[in-house]
């Protein structure tokens, strides 16, 4: 039985502790704030109950297997899961709508050809087709495998097989999710919707490859989900079934720094000088970590593809405390377009607000986040630069965000200022309060080809000593950070030979 301290309270970090506790190990776990789930947080007054971080779940079956792997109860016995549907409404800049059902591809292609014209619908479908040709090559090294030592995994090719398009006497093809929507979807709106899925995920189409098509694809494939409670509740379970395997949780304990014996790691000191040996330590996010490591870099030049997390977006959040009830048969989300498309977060740096920016706009019909039938509870989420890229501490600048996005809230919601009670606005500042990521910024997934985003692997050049999380191998998102936590412990257990899930 080793000794295991786990640095931070995350979801990635509680799914590689419960992992590891059941394999005989013991575990510890550190959080510096009073609560654990990271960036899955609520925020709750008067009644009123809000997811400030994800507010939908993809993919999950990484949660399933976590609560299978660990222990007889199977995830649904300790949340209910129930699937959303329609997956999301779509307001375009050109006030179309459409709505589309979830994990249908024969239903998105109806409906998107009954609302944006005969064709629209055929086009999606064949981008759908090459998205999971993107999806079948990048998913075992991107998403179910330790990340390869020469991580450059698919030797530079690009894994979306994208259409030639002729022009000029010129063969052209998409190496952009951007250019994916002008070639090869010839409709601004359906460029829109393309952009944003990406947005959703942190992820700047202008700038994406073409393999962030798997993003939209993962949605019509596997499913959007909600935990009724909101998202919390599974950060919840979580935290409830890593107590049934006796991982013990330490909050309010900075750790300040790794210690080092004979050249491994050897456990972590707290702020006030607490040590804690330990045979291993699994810490969150490796731009941190190696600030808490003395005595050299934790990876080798070819280790370190990410860019730096303050470079990568952060996202606006406005809680909206409404009176009156919703209508009936309101789609659980829906997307407002902006007409800046992608281009807006590069206004937001040369500090222009988009107007509007595209805005998501989630309405759980849960009891359990209002304090009557007669209120709502509503959620706006836009994705920003972080705080390393704009000024969030500037007077005003969150209300002029905010304000902008419940006035493109109301393109989707008429009348949505005048039944506003209260409204709590969260910036990156708050995520940078909450999760210690530089500037609030969110880790993207990791997505491959040249101009993509990879992540540190799991491993590092000091033995005994982990990434896990968003800002490790395999990125953001709540899919990816259980399987960064799968990843660890496997490594952990297993040993090097480890290969990945099976």
């Amino acid at each position: 039985m080793a000794r295991i301290a786990v640095i931070g309270a995350g979801t990635g970090a509680m799914a590689a502790a419960a992992r590891l506790a059941v394999a005989g190990h013991r575990v510890t776990v550190y959080e510096r704030t009073e609560t654990y789930g990271g960036a899955v947080r609520r925020f709750e007054r008067g009644g009123f109950a809000f997811d400030t971080g994800p507010g939908l779940l993809t993919l999950p079956a990484v949660y399933r297997d976590l609560f299978l792997k660990t222990g007889k109860e199977p995830l649904e016995d300790r949340v209910e899961l129930v699937q959303v549907d329609p997956a999301a409404r779509h307001v375009f800049a050109d006030g179309t709508a459409v709505v589309l059902p979830n994990a249908s591809r024969a239903g998105v292609v109806t409906a998107l050809d009954e609302a944006l014209g005969a064709g629209a619908g055929e086009r999606w479908g064949d981008f759908l087709v090459r998205a999971r040709e993107a999806w079948d090559r990048t998913r075992r090294p991107l998403l179910e495998e330790p990340l390869w030592p020469n991580w450059d995994v698919l030797a530079g090719k690009e894994p979306y097989p994208a259409v030639a398009n002729k022009r000029l006497l010129r063969t052209r093809r998409a190496d952009t999710l951007s250019r994916i929507g002008a070639w090869e979807l010839r409709d601004p709106r359906l460029a829109q919707l393309l952009d944003g899925y990406a947005l959703a995920y942190g992820v700047d189409p202008a700038t994406a490859p073409a393999s962030a098509a798997v993003l939209p694809y993962m949605e019509h494939a596997f499913g959007t989900w909600y935990v009724r409670g909101g998202i919390r509740e599974l950060a919840r379970a979580m935290y409830e079934r890593c107590l049934q395997r006796r991982v013990e949780f330490v909050f309010g304990a900075e750790v300040v720094r790794v210690l080092r014996k004979d050249d491994r790691a050897a456990g972590v000191e707290l702020a006030g000088g607490t040590v804690a040996e330990a045979d291993f330590v699994v810490g969150t996010g490796p731009w941190r970590l190696g600030s808490l490591v003395d005595g050299g870099p934790l990876y080798g030049a070819r280790d370190v593809p990410a860019v730096p997390e303050g470079r990568c977006p952060g996202r606006a959040v406005v809680c909206l405390a409404l009176r009156g009830a919703p209508e009936p048969g309101v789609p659980h989300r829906t997307v407002v377009h902006s007409s800046d498309g992608g281009a807006e977060l590069e206004r937001f740096r040369h500090g222009v607000l988009p107007e509007p920016p595209t805005v998501l706009v989630d309405r759980p019909d849960d009891p359990a986040l209002r304090p009557d039938g007669g209120h709502e509870s509503m959620v706006l989420t836009a994705t920003v630069p972080s705080a390393a890229e704009y000024d969030w501490s500037a007077p005003g600048a969150a209300d002029a965000v905010a304000d902008r996005m419940v006035a493109a809230a109301e393109r989707a919601v008429p009348g949505l200022r005048e039944r506003v009670l209260w409204r709590e606005v969260r910036t990156p500042l708050d995520t940078e309060r909450e999760t210690g990521a530089t500037g609030g910024a969110v880790p993207p997934p990791a997505l491959a080809a040249p101009g993509g985003v990879l992540h540190p692997a799991n491993t590092t050049a000091l033995p005994g000593l982990f990434s896990v999380g968003g800002w490790s191998h395999p990125g953001g998102g709540l899919p990816h950070a259980g399987m960064s936590g799968a990843l660890v412990a496997g490594l952990i257990v297993e040993g090097p030979e480890f290969s990945g899930s099976r």
